[in-house]
């Protein structure tokens, strides 16, 4: 007799299914949920390829693109896609190297090959036809040892490498058609579910893929060049070409050689040198300029990055002073509500903007102001002895959220504002097909910090996030265009750092804990890169904002 396993839906619907079925199968009797094709499932709190079946009754979870969970799973099943694509188009011992995120997609080169408008466009077509070809996304377990030897004998000598220093005896590699590939996530079930993407010209050097975000998710939306920050990118990946390190590979072989010293040291230079240059641009024009704006994405370095900037214009001759948008936030009572009825602390709305540009007026006009000071326990502005003003030399130095904002400065011409947007840029991947998302950077960075200097676990960082990235979404990544300078933030050597602090912490997740998954995934993810120490790491460093003994704040 067949046996039966229940399956319970989210605690809506539960049905029968012979022990066995697999994921793909029960997936079909629950798409009338979903608005687009099932990616990926959860089985008790644990992620689980669609390929994978059932054998006990348990509790399942489904997500498609619309979700983070989902869209994840569709970059990465998207990359295979085009790498496939190229093999097929251009020989099978033509690379492709997925270099790093950039406006809802990810930037793309063809190593030793002039890219035409014409590759873009029968790349596209090849990639739509992998897509109509509903090809299986295959999981194979092997012996780490076997990939090893299988990438050297196909002169991937970027896999070979990083394979090298995962410990695991296994590795899972995945298969469309029949061709083989390592990539440290999970797939989607079949190239049919990746049907929406744009791939862009950029220039005989490179392309942009796109696809559906979370924000987006109905359609891929048109890419849009944001100059500057692509340079930055671009510019960051040349010096790191330069250094010889471009993969977690690379960077590994340093550490495991006990070379990072000096790397660090390097790393802390090439930061600080965009420093000198942002003080040698505002000097010399200190007669116009009397504010500097910087803003950025959560755990960017914004704090340090301010203070270690007001050092290099001291030692200039000019004189900073920092001003806390925080101290100027409306009384609670006062402050907006998002659709769910909760106050929204991240709404530009939720900062005094009319008290905020009458006293920068009253300083920037010479007169002396009795500074708020924002108490977070009654939620109200309070005014104590904090007076500001403002000599010859002196510069107003604003950090936060909505610092690029033209609402929050209304009142000030822009010739007489500095704009600085600060992030962690990330231009190391894993190899030439596994990327790191500048976001897992800065949620790494952000668990560490919340642990060691609020109190709060990895899962609380973790649970905050989306809406963290919503705030973003609206608040800064939109500004980003107008500001004179993009400070990187990144640095080669910090994931091998970050990774002694924060392992432990995202262990200490529960199995039963919703925010479980997530930090499995982080887990995997940094099993590709060796631990640094941080002894190294100085005191002015913007790390030290997130791992402590920073010189600035202890």
């Amino acid at each position: 007799m067949e046996k039966i396993v229940k399956v319970n839906y989210r605690g809506i619907e539960e049905k029968e299914f012979p022990q066995g079925t697999s994921l793909k199968e029960i997936s079909k009797h629950f798409q009338s949920y979903y608005k687009y094709p099932i990616l990926i499932a959860k089985v008790k709190n644990d992620i689980m390829e669609l390929c994978e079946t059932v054998s006990k009754k348990c509790e399942v979870e489904f997500y498609d693109r619309s979700d983070p969970i989902g869209n994840g799973i569709y970059g990465r099943s998207l990359e295979f896609i085009l790498v496939l694509a190229v093999k097929r188009l251009f020989g099978q011992d033509q690379e492709v190297v997925i270099e790093h995120s950039i406006d809802k997609g990810f930037y793309c080169v063809i190593p030793n090959k002039k890219i035409t408008k014409e590759d873009i466009t029968n790349l596209n077509r090849m990639m739509k036809q992998i897509v109509k070809e509903d090809l299986l996304f295959t999981k194979l377990s092997v012996s780490r040892l076997d990939a090893i030897e299988f990438f050297k004998k196909r002169k991937q000598y970027d896999k070979a490498k990083v394979l090298k220093y995962i410990s695991n005896t296994y590795i899972n590699l995945y298969r469309i058609d029949d061709y083989y590939d390592y990539f440290y996530g999970e797939m989607g079930y079949s190239t049919g579910d990746i049907d929406n993407f744009k791939l862009t010209y950029i220039d005989e050097k490179g392309f942009v893929v796109s696809f559906p975000d979370v924000y987006n998710p109905d359609e891929t939306l048109d890419y849009v060049h944001h100059a500057n920050m692509f340079d930055k990118f671009l510019e960051y990946t040349n010096w790191g070409e330069s250094l010889g390190i471009v993969n977690a590979a690379e960077l590994n072989e340093i550490v495991s050689k006990g070379e990072y010293n000096e790397l660090i040291r390097v790393c802390e230079a090439y930061y600080n040198r965009q420093l000198a240059t942002i003080a040698d641009q505002i000097y010399e024009k200190k007669d116009s300029l009397k504010l500097i704006l910087i803003a950025g994405p959560s755990s960017s370095g914004k704090t340090t990055t301010s203070k270690k900037l007001s050092t290099y214009l001291r030692s200039k001759g000019l004189h900073t002073h920092p001003i806390s948008i925080d101290d100027y936030f409306v009384n609670r009572v006062d402050t907006p509500k998002n659709e769910h009825g909760e106050y929204d602390f991240e709404s530009i709305h939720a900062v005094d903007l009319e008290l905020f540009n009458r006293h920068l007026i009253k300083l920037l006009d010479g007169e002396k102001v009795l500074l708020p000071e924002y108490n977070f326990a009654t939620g109200k502005k309070e005014f104590k002895k904090h007076y500001l003003q403002l000599k010859e030399n002196d510069i107003i130095i604003v950090e936060g959220l909505h610092a690029l904002n033209e609402q929050l400065t209304m009142s000030i011409d822009r010739k007489n504002k500095y704009k600085i947007y600060i992030s962690p840029l990330t231009q190391l991947n894993i190899d030439n097909h596994n990327r790191i998302h500048t976001s897992d950077t800065r949620r790494i960075r952000r668990i560490v910090r919340d642990n060691k200097f609020r109190g709060y676990s990895a899962s609380d960082t973790l649970g905050m996030w989306k809406s963290i990235r919503q705030g973003e979404e609206k608040w800064i990544f939109p500004f980003q265009d107008d500001s004179d300078y993009i400070v990187n933030s990144a640095f080669i050597y910090e994931l091998g750092v970050l990774k002694t602090y924060v392992e432990p912490l995202l262990f200490a997740v529960e199995e039963s804990d919703p925010n479980y998954p997530e930090a499995l995934r982080l887990i995997n993810f940094l099993r590709n890169f060796l631990p640094i120490p941080s002894e190294e790491v100085p005191k002015d460093s913007i790390l030290r904002e997130f791992i402590g003994g920073s010189c600035f704040y202890e």
